[in-house]
């Protein structure tokens, strides 16, 4: 049984590490425009404490499950997350979220409770319910950064870590997993975020999440399999990476808004200029980034983990560029 059960961890590993981060390396390309770091209690991208509270957020994800609507158009989902902003279909897009209002003030309300106890043995297919809610989530996201709600796209992503932090309190491995997936592709949006003209410098508010962002040490622990424990990690690894490197993408930006729109030379040139800013290591390799500027181009990579294929590399091509008008924005928009 246990064999059985390892096999079934290995095929859903790989089945979460193409759709969250894909199966072939790829430049990723952001344009980015001077900006300094927001307040973090402004942005938060996880609910303050204060604003949680005591009730278990177990039995309010599964009433969110029994209100999701039976014909979701999974495919068309996709390839909308996957489209660019100019090209998202905003009516459309929006007429669909409509139908999973019901699930997702749900999952919201239970995005702002402390504790989340599941219990011990749980319906196989609720895995794949928690993936709906999650891509939903993330088109919600995508759909507040296209209209310039930038708010609003924050208020999604919280309540996607957060979902994603209390699915790893499960013991189950699988959820866990799909708890990552769910926050990789919320780290998708956060990419359109940081894109967008006049969108807030999040630094600060990656800054103050967690590491790891989701915690499935313990069910590393006990899973039999070594080679799904090192896929574990990795994952744990990927996610946590691909935060920093966000971080340091706004760093980027924070640098180039106090001294006079100009990329760094380094890294280190940001932490001279600006006091109280840390550049985050690498969490794969534990050092930092690699980094190299030339004008207004900068490259950000750090290489595959050891072990893994070369296609587990990062490679991040960043052009910083001029805010543009108030008018050419509306046009854009339109």
């Amino acid at each position: 049984m246990k064999t059985i059960i390892a096999s079934l961890i290995l095929l859903f590993l790989s089945a979460v590490l193409t759709n969250a981060y894909g199966d072939t390396q790829k430049t990723i390309e952001l344009k980015l425009y001077p900006a300094v770091a927001a307040d973090p209690n402004k942005y938060p991208l996880l609910p303050k404490y204060e604003e949680q509270n005591d009730l278990d957020a177990a039995p309010l994800y599964k009433k969110a499950i029994q209100a999701l609507p039976v014909d979701s158009k999974n495919n068309q989902i996709s390839q909308w997350l996957k489209s660019p902003l100019n090209e998202l279909p905003l009516e459309q897009a929006k007429s669909f979220v409509e139908g999973f209002k019901p699930a997702l003030q749900l999952v919201q309300q239970a995005a702002k409770c402390r504790k989340c106890i599941w219990p011990a043995e749980q319906d196989a297919k609720d895995l794949q319910n928690y993936r709906r809610i999650a891509q939903t989530l993330a088109l919600q996201a995508r759909l507040e950064i296209a209209q310039g709600q930038y708010d609003n796209a924050v208020s999604k992503i919280r309540t996607d870590f957060a979902m994603g932090r209390h699915l790893s309190k499960s013991s189950s491995t699988i959820q866990g997993l799909v708890g990552i997936a769910a926050a990789a592709h919320m780290c998708e949006q956060i990419e359109q975020f940081i894109e967008a003209p006049d969108a807030p410098n999040l630094y600060r508010s990656l800054q103050s999440l967690p590491r790891p962002l989701i915690d499935l040490t313990k069910q590393i622990e006990s899973e039999p399999n070594e080679l799904a424990r090192e896929k574990i990690r990795q994952l744990m690894n990927r996610l946590d990476r691909h935060i920093a490197v966000l971080q340091c993408v706004e760093a980027l930006r924070y640098y180039a808004a106090v001294n006079d729109g100009k990329l760094p030379g380094s890294l280190e040139d940001i932490k001279k200029s600006i006091k109280q800013v840390s550049i985050p290591n690498d969490p794969v390799t534990q050092k930092s980034f690699d980094y190299s500027c030339s004008g207004s181009e900068a490259i950000l990579k750090g290489p595959a983990p050891v072990g893994a294929e070369s296609d587990k590399a990062i490679y991040y091509r960043l052009v910083l560029s001029q805010r543009p008008s108030k008018n050419n924005q509306q046009g854009q928009t339109r």
